[in-house]
């Protein structure tokens, strides 16, 4: 694979001059996930290289999306943009030829695609060396932190620290799959519990995390007052909620939580992002806890990265 995108070229949707009432709500679909095409065209080979890969994507069924219909998904469904999570490779070569292919498509669609850096914390300085590399490519955050995945622990901080070091010298936010300890199994449900996702926030307080899949029920516990303290930079994504909870999870996570902490997300392409925002829409939300969560709480994370940078 070879793609090339120029430093700095990063665009988001940003918020619309102070005082000026939006025509319409703005959606930002928060948790996405695109490949390059030549790895979908040679699934097996990449099958072979990576276990991790081959756990998700070996069944031919296991949709692969590219940016190209990733952004006719959204002009079908009326997205505005969409944050493409990176593929928590084992190997990190792997990592860098996948952000090189988003950093591509963030260049080639600006403030449509948005991506996240990919990083193998295990590989050491090569992971602080790229994810510097991102940042300074434009990229706003890092992330789907795969653990489970890539030998890790979310609470091994002393793996982590020179990795934050790196997100709070650009302003990076981190998104982080977590995964109930509860309930049925799934390809890739993981182990990222809410424990571990405690720990992490404990030990970074000052960097803003999303937590991924509604961080794995971790909203009930911000009734207790000190995880609620911990959790001040803490927001949650709906990803893949249909295949988790009812609909229900929406309102119910926007009283425990705040609505200003919920970030719409489909996980796209395993679930479409149409069928994503009818399951939303039909939550019991109002119509002002919708538009924060379809799109304005999104824009304000996006808008507080760009101003670090």
């Amino acid at each position: 694979m070879c793609y090339t995108a120029a430093r700095g070229e990063a665009s988001f949707p940003l918020a619309r001059a102070s005082g000026e009432t939006p025509a319409q709500t703005v959606i930002i679909d928060a948790h996405t996930h695109l490949f390059p095409p030549e790895i979908r065209a040679q699934r097996a080979s990449y099958c072979e290289r990576d276990p991790w890969f081959a756990e998700l994507y070996s069944n031919p069924k296991a949709r692969i999306a590219t940016a190209e219909e990733l952004v006719a998904s959204m002009d079908a469904a009326g997205i505005d943009a969409s944050i493409v999570c990176a593929f928590g490779w084992s190997d990190p070569g792997l990592i860098e030829e996948n952000n090189a292919y988003l950093l591509d498509a963030t260049r080639r669609y600006p403030g449509r695609i948005i991506s996240l850096a990919g990083i193998q914390p295990t590989a050491g300085p090569r992971a602080v060396a790229e994810l510097e590399r991102c940042a300074r490519a434009g990229m706003p955050g890092c992330g789907e932190l795969m653990p489970h995945g890539q030998g890790y622990r979310l609470s091994d901080l002393a793996l982590l620290a020179p990795l934050i070091e790196v997100a709070r010298a650009y302003g990076l936010f981190i998104l982080t799959h977590t995964s109930e300890p509860v309930g049925h199994l799934y390809h890739g449900k993981g182990n990222v519990a809410p424990g571990d996702l405690e720990v992490f926030l404990r030990a970074f307080p000052d960097v803003r995390v999303v937590a991924a899949h509604w961080g794995g029920g971790f909203p009930f516990y911000e009734l207790m007052p000190e995880v609620q303290q911990a959790a001040a930079n803490l927001w949650y994504d709906s990803a893949a909620s249909p295949f988790l909870y009812r609909n229900a999870i929406f309102p119910l996570a926007a009283r425990l939580v705040g609505a200003q902490k919920l970030l719409f997300a489909s996980d796209y392409p395993l679930i479409s992002q149409q069928r994503m925002l009818e399951y939303t829409r039909a939550s019991g939300l109002s119509e002002e806890e919708l538009t924060l969560i379809l799109g304005e709480n999104a824009r304000a994370l996006l808008s507080t990265t760009q101003a670090a940078h």
